[in-house]
């Protein structure tokens, strides 16, 4: 209670007043989407069915719980339901997402005119709009987070109009079974209201949606399906008609979802009945004008704290065809900006306090065994989930993460105690708690893996440092205390236990592995990789700094002090790469030299440890991307975008952005793997903000990496280190004023070119003084929430 009470509190403290942006930012198409079924013939992410036109084509909306695709069909339309915490056995046995529900309406508007389906990213909004037979039909959908249901209304011009069967099914059912991949379930309809209530066999999971029908004008009844089984509604000649639509399980996060096995997980929790029942009557008391107000405010209070603006034009064009184009070579600004906007928007849909975090698909599945099993995989995919919380304005969306790593924390730890008995007993401390806790590869929503396999221990401080950039952007010392310094201690005292000494005094991860590097068709073990070493000293530095904010005395401190001197986690071989193995001499040698991870340049990006002061290393770096090459998975091309613009190549930079939205995205501009995961999506968001702003080398330096092809534009409300709100307008590729908003009121270190020459004044006009640090370097001191303004 106390931790909810201070997230609620820190929302509060953050909370950005909506403005309104300089355009509407929608996709949109002229024709429904595709609903053919799936290609069984298709073999993708682990053998399981592809259905092409639920990846391509249709449209998601979510709030953090549930997520839904609209398809916007005329004929049947289909609205796929997914619930975060709907699970089976999964692809790999240890837990994974699957489909909650397929919710059809059987319309029977064929032939329909003037169609147009459209998802408004500015209100989270989706539409469909189109005639038939004369009359003029509109149908509108959101998902809901402070009610937590998803709502629809179906309307018309001419009374009496709005005529259809309600038909929901719970897909994927199975009778129990030896290899506990049962699913059983029942749909029933009485009166206004459909329940759908089962059980996931592997885990005795209980699961209820239930979906409420409200008609104004009309008849409303409960009717049976071609079987004669009561299990759908139908409404006549009503003049507007809602649906409500709540679900959830029997889940409840907590410690002991990682602690048991899979059946002792949730037994004794609450069935979901009475909660869905209260959410279907809230929401049905508050009416559906109440839950789209509250809606539209409660998004916008995230989505519009940043606004970017590269071109004034919106196109005309649909948004399949605009992107058709883009791919044969006609750039468009509007499109760059969209999809930047939209990986916002899909962080904002997939990732709210009190939910789970997004996972490889976000907020939306709609197979029965998830891609990769829908999971948190903790080697790049739940890093990249959040790279774009911090910089454009997100940082209470990282809550879910937090939410999720502290429960399962105890069980990390005796991974911890585990992996330190197995590869360096000497180290053991005999208190569990005193070996820290530690993260492998898979984790999903039922389970976590340890240490090891094809991923080393820096898996660890690769994820610790999302915690470290949650205090470092919001400089919350409520959150340094009570999240952030706790999961960088802990995972600083198991780090310090894998590392051993060599004659020469250097200390090195031992075991080690890249991610998922292969040499001689076998996962490369070795000692001390560039990944391993780079991670331990990124965790490392973030422990020591946050230490020294909240004055700790731990006694580990003089450890970690003595230790981080001794990692030498960065060399460079006889090709002038960076590299990615202490043994290999010239690039590529061993392992795949173009493979989709480049894990041994996270100190680069996201890490520190390669910057602006260690040119050699910069250059090394610049030389392994290079030779990596660009085309790859598109979660990989994202790495490299924001490799590059970490070296301030921001033409390089631009080109993968380019090739991403070109190679790697589908008609509804989901990143396509394939099959369609999230991290393309969230990766190209950080990105283009990486470009516009950096600030992690101890100042803020807007248009660090700026492309020669946005020759005029400007932003507002990036976030830099210290928690200051960057805006920035810039013409002919040079800024002609910086707008700082101080939310923590720290010394503000900014540099650019010539900067010392300028002026700066507050918001009332007062001239501010500074001093000049270096050439391009000022430094001035703030108040909190002042701004100041610094004009070329």
């Amino acid at each position: 209670m106390k931790k909810n009470i201070l997230f609620l509190l820190f929302i509060l403290s953050s909370f950005c007043q909506a403005k309104e942006l300089n355009k509407t930012y929608s996709l949109w198409y002229d024709r429904p989407a595709f609903n053919r079924g799936g290609n069984y013939s298709k073999i993708a992410a682990k053998g399981y069915p592809f259905d092409e036109d639920w990846e391509r084509w249709s449209l998601p909306i979510g709030n953090g719980y549930m997520g839904a695709n609209i398809f916007g069909r005329t004929d049947v339309e289909r609205i796929q339901l997914s619930e975060k915490t709907i699970g089976n056995k999964g692809c790999y046995g240890a837990g994974g997402l699957t489909s909650f529900a397929e919710i059809y309406l059987d319309i029977n508007h064929n032939h329909a005119k003037d169609y147009k389906r459209e998802l408004r990213l500015n209100d989270a909004i989706s539409t469909v709009s189109y005639s038939y037979e004369g009359v003029d039909f509109y149908r509108e959908y959101f998902a809901n987070y402070p009610d937590n249901v998803i709502a629809i209304k179906l309307k018309a011009n001419v009374p009496g109009n709005i005529s259809f069967r309600l038909r929901p099914i719970l897909p994927y059912l199975h009778p129990e079974n030896e290899s506990k991949t049962g699913r059983t379930g029942t749909v029933k309809a009485e009166g206004d209201l459909i329940t759908m209530e089962g059980n996931i066999q592997y885990f005795n999971l209980d699961h209820e949606c239930q979906i409420k029908v409200v008609n104004y004008g009309g008849n409303i009844r409960a009717a049976q399906d071609i079987q004669g089984k009561q299990n759908t509604i139908v409404v006549n000649q009503a003049d507007s008609a809602v649906i409500f639509i709540a679900a959830a399980t029997s889940y409840q996060l907590n410690d002991s979802i990682f602690l048991l096995p899979p059946l002792e997980k949730f037994r004794g929790n609450e069935h979901p009945h009475r909660q869905v029942s209260e959410r279907i009557k809230n929401a049905t008391d508050k009416g559906y004008e109440c839950l789209l107000k509250e809606h539209i405010t409660d998004h916008q209070q995230f989505f519009n704290r940043v606004d970017v603006c590269l071109t004034e034009e919106t196109p005309v064009i649909p948004t399949d065809q605009l992107l058709k184009n883009y791919k044969e070579g006609k750039r468009d600004p509007y499109l760059e900006e969209l999809f930047f906007q939209y990986g916002r928007y899909l962080l904002i849909a997939s990732s709210r306090a009190g939910a789970l975090p997004p996972h490889l698909q976000g907020g939306w599945n709609q197979y029965e065994y998830a891609p990769w099993s829908g999971g948190y995989w903790h080697n790049i995919n739940i890093q990249m989930n959040y790279w774009p919380a911090f910089n454009t304005n997100l940082a209470e969306l990282f809550i879910p993460y937090v939410q999720y790593n502290e429960a399962f924390r105890k069980t990390a730890t005796r991974y911890a105690v585990n992996y330190v008995k197995k590869n360096n007993p000497e180290a053991l401390d005999p208190i569990d708690e005193e070996n820290g806790w530690t993260i492998g590869t898979g984790a999903t929503a039922f389970s976590i893996s340890g240490a090891g396999g094809h991923s080393g221990p820096g898996t660890g401080g690769f994820t610790t440092k999302l915690f470290w950039d949650y205090y470092d952007f919001t400089r919350d010392l409520k959150i340094l205390e009570e999240h952030s310094y706790p999961a960088i201690l802990g995972m600083a005292k198991f780090l310090s236990k894998t590392l051993k000494p060599t004659p020469e005094g250097i200390l090195l991860v031992d075991p080690s592995s890249s991610p998922e590097q292969r040499h001689n068709d076998k996962y490369y073990q070795t000692v001390g990789c560039t990944f391993d070493q780079g991670m331990v000293w990124e965790n490392y530095k973030d422990l020591l700094e946050a230490a020294k904010v909240l004055n700790k005395k731990d006694p580990l401190l003089n450890l970690i002090k003595e230790q981080i001197g001794k990692l030498d986690p960065i060399k460079i071989g006889e090709s002038g790469q960076l590299k990615e193995y202490r043994e290999e001499k010239k690039y590529g040698e061993i392992g795949d030299p173009h493979h989709r991870h480049i894990s041994h340049l996270c100190p680069l990006y996201p890490g520190t440890l390669i910057n602006s002061s260690t040119p050699e290393w910069i250059e090394a770096a610049r030389v392994s991307l290079d030779s990596r090459g660009d085309i790859t998975n598109g979660w990989a091309m994202a790495h490299r975008l924001n490799s590059w613009a970490r070296i301030k190549d921001g033409d390089r930079a631009y080109q993968l952005y380019q090739l991403l939205l070109s190679l790697k995205v589908t008609e509804n501009l989901l990143g396509n793997n394939p099959p369609f995961t999230i991290e393309e999506n969230f990766g190209a968001t950080a990105g283009m903000a990486e470009m516009l702003l950096q600030s992690h080398e101890g100042y803020i330096e807007p248009l660090a990496a700026l492309p020669a092809t946005w020759e005029n534009g400007s932003y507002r409300g990036l976030v830099a280190r210290g928690n200051f709100e960057i805006s920035v307008t810039w013409k002919n590729r040079n800024a002609v004023k910086f707008n700082i908003l101080s939310r923590k009121g720290e010394s503000c270190r900014i540099r650019y070119a010539n900067i010392k020459q300028t002026k700066i004044t507050d918001s009332n006009g007062k001239s501010i003084r500074y001093r000049v640090l270096e050439k391009d370097i000022i430094e001035f001191k703030t108040k909190p929430y002042n701004s100041y303004y610094i004009q070329f």
